[in-house]
C-alpha cells in the first residue's frame, strides 16, 4: 500500500538521486494523492521547475497511477481510487492495533523531561500542558519504534524550602498536614510571604534552614522529605487519572552530589569565569546574558542542576535525543544550556529540544493567575470535568451501564484533547464547559463517533476477505484516502513534536465518516455493498481507536 514509497523510487530512477523527504501531501484534494515539488531542482539542472514537472510527468508511469499532471512547478501524482482503497482496506484489517506505525525508531532511545512540578504546592494548571504533551509525545514516539524515558524533573530544592520548613515551625499543624496536607502547606507559604513584610528576620531564618537543609541536618531533612512524600502522594492520584507514567521521577536534590563535580568540568574546559564572587559561563558573544552557575553565597541555580542533569542522563541512557516539554518562557535557559554543552565539546548538544509550549489563558484572554495562593488545583478541575461529562453521559445515555467509567474516561480525554488539538506554540484558552461538549473539535465528539462505529459493527462484522472496491462512491474512496494518510500523518506529528497534527486529522477524519453515516445506510440487503460499507466503518473505526491511543484518550466503545 505505501505509495509514496513506490512514487519515491520512480522518482529515484528518473533524476538518479533520492528525492523522498520532498514527496508531500497536496492541501486539497483536487491537486491529487502526493505532489513533488520541482523548484530545488530548477540549480541542478538549470531548468525552469515548470519545464522539469513537464519532462518527469512523461518519464513516470505506473499501473497504480490514474494520471501524472503538472501544475506551476508541482507533479502531482493521483492514485488510482480502486487500487489505493483495495490497499488500504487489506493493510488496516491486516495490521489493526498497529496500522501507521514504524520501526524507525528501533535500537534509539529518547528522553522526555516533562511534567515537573513544584513539590510542597498543589499540581497546578500551570504544570498540565508540559504533562499532557509530553506524554503524548511518549506515545507518538513509541509507535515509532523508539525506547522512551519519561523523567519528572520535579521541583524540590532551593530557598524556598527553607522558608517553608519555616513556616511549619511556626505556625504547622501536625493534624491539618495529615488531613490535607498540599493545602495546609499551600496556606503556611503564602503566610510566610505576608508575615515576612512585617517579621524582615524571617527571610534570614528561611536562609538558615535552608542552609541546614543543604549541611544535611537531620531535622532538616526529616521534615523536607515529609513535605516530598506528601506531594508525590498527590500528584500521583492526578498522574493517574490522566494515565501518565514514568520511568524516572528524579528532582533536583538527585543532582545535588554532582554540582561541584560539574563546574569543575566547566572550570577545567577553560570557560569559568568569577564575577564579584560568582562563577558564570560568559556567552555575550553568542547574544546571550551570562550562564550564571554559582551564585556569590555559594548556591546553585537552576542551569547548574539541568547541566549535571544532561550529562547524567547521556551517560545513564545514551539517548538519541533529549526533549524538555517546558514552557516557552524557558527559551533562553536552554539555549544556555545548549550552548555551555556545546562549548564543553558534547557534539550531543544537537540532539537536545526545548519543545516549548504557550501558556494557558482564562476566558477572558488573560493568564491564569497564580500569586498569593490563587492557583487552580488540577484536582478540582478533573473532578469538575468528570462531573460535568457524568451530567451529560446520564442525559444523553440513561440506560449506559458503567456511566462513572465512561464519564472519567470523558472528562480526562476532555481535557486532553482541548489542549492537544491546538499547536503547542500557541497559548490555549482553558474553558472546561467548551472542552466538554459532544459537537464541534472537542475529545467527547471523538470518542462519541468512534463508539457510534463500534455500534454498527457489533450489529454486523466484516466477512469478506476481499472487498469489491468498485462499489464505492467519490465520497467514500476519500475517506479511504484519509486512512491511507494515518501514517504519514504519524510521522509528521512526531518529527515536529507537534500532536495537534494527529488531532486535527482526526477530526477531519471523524467529519467525514460522521458525513457518510448520514448519506449512507451501511446494513443493506446487498451482501457485497454492505460488506464493502462495513469494512470501511471497520477501518475508519480502527485508525480513530490508534489515533485517540496516540493522544493518551480511550477510546470507548458505548457512551
Amino acid at each position: 500500500m505505501d505509495f509514496k514509497s513506490k512514487l519515491a523510487l520512480l522518482l529515484k530512477k528518473a533524476l538518479k538521486k533520492d528525492v523522498s523527504a520532498l514527496l508531500e501531501i497536496p492541501p486539497e484534494p483536487a491537486l491529487g494523492d502526493y505532489s513533488f515539488p520541482c523548484f530545488s531542482l530548477a540549480k541542478t539542472f538549470k531548468k525552469n521547475p515548470v519545464q522539469i514537472a513537464q519532462e518527469l510527468s512523461k518519464k513516470i508511469k505506473a499501473p497504480f497511477l490514474a494520471k501524472v499532471e503538472v501544475r506551476g512547478g508541482y507533479l502531482n501524482f493521483f492514485i488510482a481510487k480502486e487500487q489505493r482503497s483495495a490497499a488500504v482496506l487489506t493493510t488496516v484489517l491486516k495490521e489493526k492495533e498497529g496500522y501507521g506505525s514504524s520501526t524507525e525508531g528501533k535500537g534509539k532511545t529518547v528522553v522526555i523531561d516533562m511534567s515537573s512540578p513544584n513539590i510542597a504546592k498543589p499540581f497546578g494548571i500551570g504544570h498540565l500542558r508540559s504533562t499532557i504533551i509530553g506524554n503524548a509525545l511518549r506515545h507518538l514516539l513509541t509507535f515509532q519504534g523508539y525506547k522512551v524515558v519519561r523523567i519528572n524533573h520535579l521541583g524540590d530544592w532551593g530557598t524556598q524550602f527553607g522558608k517553608l520548613i519555616t513556616a511549619y515551625k511556626q505556625w504547622g499543624n501536625t493534624v491539618r498536614l495529615e488531613k490535607d496536607p498540599i493545602h495546609h502547606l499551600l496556606d503556611l507559604y503564602v503566610k510566610f510571604h505576608t508575615e515576612v513584610e512585617q517579621h524582615p528576620e524571617l527571610e534570614e531564618e528561611g536562609r538558615s534552614w535552608f542552609k541546614r537543609l543543604e549541611e544535611q541536618d537531620a531535622e532538616a531533612l526529616r521534615l523536607w522529605k515529609k513535605f516530598r512524600d506528601y506531594s508525590l502522594a498527590n500528584f500521583n492520584k492526578i498522574y493517574q487519572l490522566l494515565g501518565v507514567h514514568f520511568e524516572e521521577i528524579s528532582g533536583e536534590s538527585f543532582y545535588n552530589d554532582q554540582l561541584d563535580a560539574t563546574i569543575q568540568l566547566v572550570e577545567k574546559a577553560g570557560l569559568l569565569k568569577k564575577s564579584e564572587g560568582a562563577l558564570l559561563v560568559d556567552l555575550e558573544k553568542f547574544g546571550m546574558t551570562s550562564a550564571l552557575l554559582r551564585k556569590k553565597d555559594g548556591a546553585t541555580l537552576y542551569l547548574t542542576r539541568d547541566l549535571a542533569a544532561a550529562l547524567y542522563r547521556k551517560k545513564t541512557y545514551q539517548f538519541a535525543k533529549m526533549l524538555y516539554e517546558v514552557g516557552a518562557e524557558q527559551q533562553l535557559h536552554f539555549q544556555q544550556l545548549f550552548k555551555v554543552l556545546e562549548l564543553l565539546g558534547h557534539k550531543w548538544h544537537r540532539d537536545c529540544v526545548h519543545v516549548s509550549h504557550g501558556l494557558y489563558l482564562g476566558s477572558d484572554g488573560k493568564k491564569l493567575a497564580t500569586r498569593a495562593g490563587k492557583i487552580i488545583f488540577m484536582e478540582d478541575v478533573l473532578q469538575e470535568t468528570i462531573t460535568l461529562a457524568r451530567k451529560i453521559v446520564e442525559e444523553k445515555n440513561p440506560g449506559l451501564k458503567e456511566k462513572d467509567k465512561v464519564a472519567r474516561a470523558v472528562g480526562v480525554g476532555a481535557i486532553l484533547f482541548g489542549d492537544l488539538c491546538n499547536d503547542r506554540t500557541k497559548d490555549v484558552v482553558f474553558d472546561i464547559h467548551k472542552f466538554t461538549s459532544f459537537e464541534g473539535e472537542t475529545g467527547p465528539y471523538l470518542q462519541y463517533t468512534h463508539a457510534r462505529l463500534c455500534s454498527i459493527l457489533r450489529k454486523k462484522t466484516v466477512t469478506e476477505k476481499k472487498i469489491d472496491c468498485s462499489l464505492y462512491d467519490n465520497l467514500e474512496h476519500e475517506i479511504l484516502k484519509q486512512v491511507g494518510h494515518f501514517g504519514d500523518v504519524v510521522q509528521d506529528a512526531t518529527q515536529q513534536y507537534k500532536p495537534h497534527i494527529l488531532a486535527r486529522y482526526l477530526l477531519d477524519l471523524a467529519q467525514q465518516i460522521n458525513s457518510f453515516y448520514v448519506s449512507h445506510p451501511v446494513l443493506q440487503e446487498k451482501k457485497e455493498l454492505e460488506q464493502a460499507r462495513l469494512a470501511l466503518v471497520k477501518v475508519v473505526q480502527q485508525v480513530l481507536q490508534n489515533g485517540l491511543r496516540l493522544l493518551g484518550i480511550e477510546a470507548l466503545e458505548e457512551m
